[in-house]
């Protein structure tokens, strides 16, 4: 796997030793970050906050792409340490990351998940089998503290055959795009409760 674009575009990522984490395709990272931009025309200046990070390579590429602030979740140690050496492959004198070794669950109810104010996007790469009520839960725990912009974007990646979850009042699906086994589900604030 290589960073696709930004100021580190190329560069090889390091790979997580046996098969303990099914990295974003290189495919649907493509993908979630192409709809990103459209959304947002730049990554630039942004804060990013990637669940369930496993070798860091989606936290990264936003890295690579000009986010200001990127947080990377991952309750594996070693699995973190890769994220981290990945996320040195990029120089960013404008922006900084952190890689959080905790279960995402415990992260969204810490200090640290507000500490540098909202996210601009949150992205979730959950295990597949994980269950849907885990999911509402993570997601009603991110309204309940309030860490997404108003206008920020949710993006999860579920199997493409599962049954879908939902999103908490207040928010909204607002697309779906399948990249062969998985599905990105991108969702944010509804139109009206937006001030």
């Amino acid at each position: 796997m290589r960073i696709i674009a930004g100021s580190a575009k190329g560069k090889t990522l390091v790979s997580p030793p046996g098969d303990r984490t099914r990295p974003t395709s290189d495919r649907a990272r493509e993908g979630l970050f192409s709809s990103l931009e459209s959304e947002f025309s730049s990554l630039t200046g942004l804060h990013f906050l990637d669940l369930f990070a496993g070798s860091g390579a989606v936290g990264v590429e936003a890295f690579s792409r000009g986010s200001a602030i990127v947080h990377a979740v991952e309750s594996d140690g070693d699995m973190g340490n890769v994220a981290i050496s990945n996320f040195q492959l990029v120089k960013s004198p404008a922006g900084a990351y952190r890689v959080f070794h905790t279960r995402a669950e415990r992260f969204l109810e810490s200090d640290h998940a507000t500490e540098k104010g909202q996210y601009d996007i949150i992205f979730m790469d959950p295990p597949y089998d994980l269950s849907n009520q885990v999911v509402e839960e993570m997601l009603e725990s991110i309204v309940k503290a309030d860490l997404l912009q108003p206008r920020g974007i949710i993006a999860i990646e579920r199997v493409s055959k599962s049954s879908p979850f939902r999103w908490p009042t207040g928010m909204e699906v607002i697309k779906v795009r399948s990249y062969g086994q998985g599905s990105i589900y991108y969702g944010g604030y509804s139109a009206s409760v937006l001030p």
